[in-house]
């Protein structure tokens, strides 16, 4: 019969010094005490999980019973190196603390200690010894303190500060790392080619990723991957999160959370890899060298990074680490963490100083990469009329909504209406046999005629016969219909855009910003399907970035500035004067008496 499959970490676990990858300071000590018959009584091995502690015991127990070793290190194919590979020598003893933590397992290893071997030390490896209660840490203090002559203790454990000081004093105490991101990348390429795997580098990468510098889980997933025969890459998510927040694009973030939901992801695991993205990011851009990602995934973490800033970074991680312990004890932990996440794209809506010191370093990077506006020239300052209050306010387009009103009832185009005034408008001349306009006043524009509502002349016929809607026609029955028919993650990225225009045989749909864009054009065939569906006729859509005041981003542009000396007071339908206006509102008062 064929023997019964390992996993990789057992298969290749090392069974030499020189196997055993980033940890050449432990290493080097060992083998030398080996070499030398300098062997200390009791060793402490800390470290995090999956970095070779034990492996290194076992090691160290063939050493120093190895009859054909040289050099300190172990031959590997004498009886006694085969006996301690295969479990089954009498030399070395292993127990698990963690399991075996009372006071009767201590007390019958201690018994047994002083009993002889066959070979010339033997060796106790008690593994997680930070277990033990603390009769047992007492009852093992003892032979620490007087060990027959030809016993070797290896105390391995992930958390050192829990053992006894008392037992640390008498051990030489050896801390394992965590292995560098190039170092276990090596690892799990050799291993995948001495298997004969023959996995793709996204493979690698993956493992490399979810094994947070620990050997063991590393080739875990990699034994995994080579399972499933595919690449499940779930960082798509994590980058259109982190895009969102950089971007300020809140219907982008909660997306994003929406489709990872869907795909099963618990969003306490979403909010914890996302806290490791950011803090990857952070570090790109900090000290790149501590980032163990490869090269292409550093700089695209830390060119994210410098678009978000340092205060918005910072912010980011805090805002995200805080909504982890509020999780915890949240009813509904998605909830928790979509709140977390619009507060982060959404600075304005967060009072906390951590967001107004992020606000004011976004304008402050802003306005440092464009010049200053130019000085303002000297113009005639515009007609007034004394104790008069501030007319009602001009006509202004609302951002978003898709339709604009008539040209005639509008500023120029360029320019933005500011509060109770409009800018003054060159050449203005009354328009033959109109009404004069009031004194001090200019006169009100005239009105416009409506805009069509077909589609321009110009635009082809879409495929299958019918005739292509316009735009008017494209906004209500977006806003009627077909919006609330989207499903999912289409509906949640194109509720924020809005039709712009129909042109050459294809409606132009803007959104907010480019990273929007991108993620919508991976559902841009479902939003056109529907959009089909409504209208009998095939509907192409073309997605275009927003520019202008109304693209969304919440940003102050230099369009935006507004000289004073080009506002006058805007023109007025109704009563003029103070005491007309109140004779409007309070109609019968008894003026005469009053006065």
């Amino acid at each position: 019969m064929a023997e019964p499959y390992q996993s990789l970490y057992r298969r290749f676990r090392p069974q030499k010094f020189s196997e055993v990858r980033g940890q050449d300071h432990v290493t080097r000590a060992l083998r030398n005490s080996a070499r030398d018959a300098t062997v200390h009584h009791a060793y402490l091995f800390s470290g995090p999980r999956g970095t070779g502690k034990t492996s290194t015991a076992r090691i160290l127990a063939k050493a120093l019973n190895c009859t054909d070793g040289s050099d300190g290190e172990p031959c590997g194919v004498c009886d006694s190196c085969v006996a301690v590979t295969a479990g089954t020598s009498l030399d070395v003893h292993e127990l698990d603390a963690a399991s075996n933590n009372g006071v009767e397992a201590m007390r019958d290893l201690v018994a047994r200690a002083a009993l002889g071997t066959p070979g010339r030390w033997k060796v106790y490896i008690v593994d997680e010894v930070h277990m033990l209660s603390a009769a047992a840490s007492n009852a093992l203090l003892k032979t620490l303190e007087e060990p027959p002559g030809h016993v070797v203790f290896v105390l391995a454990t992930t958390d050192p500060q829990k053992v006894l000081p008392t037992i640390r004093s008498r051990t030489q105490h050896f801390e394992f790392r965590l292995l560098g991101g190039e170092l276990l990348s090596g690892l799990l390429r050799d291993v995948s080619s001495t298997a004969g795997l023959e996995l793709p580098d996204q493979a690698i990468d993956l493992a490399v990723r979810r094994g947070h510098g620990s050997a063991r889980d590393a080739l875990s997933v990699l034994d995994q991957v080579a399972a499933a025969g595919s690449v499940e890459e779930e960082t798509e998510a994590l980058d259109q999160l982190v895009e969102g927040i950089v971007e300020r694009d809140a219907a982008l973030v909660l997306s994003a959370v929406a489709e990872a939901h869907s795909k099963g992801r618990d969003p306490q695991r979403l909010a914890t890899d996302l806290l490791e993205q950011l803090r990857n990011g952070f570090l790109a851009t900090m000290a790149p060298e501590l980032v163990g990602l490869p090269d292409e995934a550093r700089q695209h973490l830390a060119e994210q990074a410098r678009r978000l800033g340092t205060a918005a970074l910072v912010r980011a991680m805090e805002v995200v680490g805080a909504a982890l312990v509020d999780i915890r004890d949240a009813l509904d932990p998605r909830v928790c963490l979509e709140v977390a996440l619009v507060r982060l794209a959404r600075p304005e809506a967060d009072s906390s100083p951590e967001a107004l010191v992020e606000r004011i370093e976004r304008l402050e990077r802003r306005l440092a990469g464009e010049a200053p506006p130019a000085a303002p020239v000297a113009r005639p300052a515009a007609p007034t009329r004394a104790a008069e209050p501030p007319a009602p306010e001009a006509p202004v387009d609302q951002a978003g909504s898709g339709e604009a009103p008539p040209s005639g009832d509008r500023p120029a185009a360029g320019a933005r209406a500011a509060l109770g005034a409009v800018r003054k408008q060159s050449g203005e001349s009354r328009p033959p046999g109109g009404p004069s306009p009031r004194p001090g006043r200019p006169p009100a524009p005239p009105k416009a005629p409506p805009a069509p509502t077909s589609a321009p002349p110009s635009a082809a016929a879409p495929a299958g016969g019918g005739q292509l809607p316009g735009r008017d026609e494209l906004v209500q029955a977006w806003g009627d219909a077909v919006l609330a028919s989207l499903k999912g993650r289409a509906k949640a990225l194109y509720r924020v855009g809005r039709f712009v225009e129909v042109e050459d045989g294809t409606a132009v749909f803007a959104l907010p910003n480019e990273p929007h864009r991108k993620f919508s054009e991976e559902v841009r065939p479902d939003v056109e399907a529907a959009l089909s569906s409504h209208f009998g006729v095939r509907v192409p859509l073309r997605l275009v970035v927003e520019d202008g005041p109304g693209s969304g981003s919440g940003e102050v542009t230099p369009d935006d500035h507004v000289d004073i000396a080009d506002l006058t007071d805007a023109p007025v339908d109704g009563p003029a004067t103070p005491e007309e206006r109140l004779r409007e509102a309070f109609p019968g008062a008894s003026w005469e008496a009053e006065a």
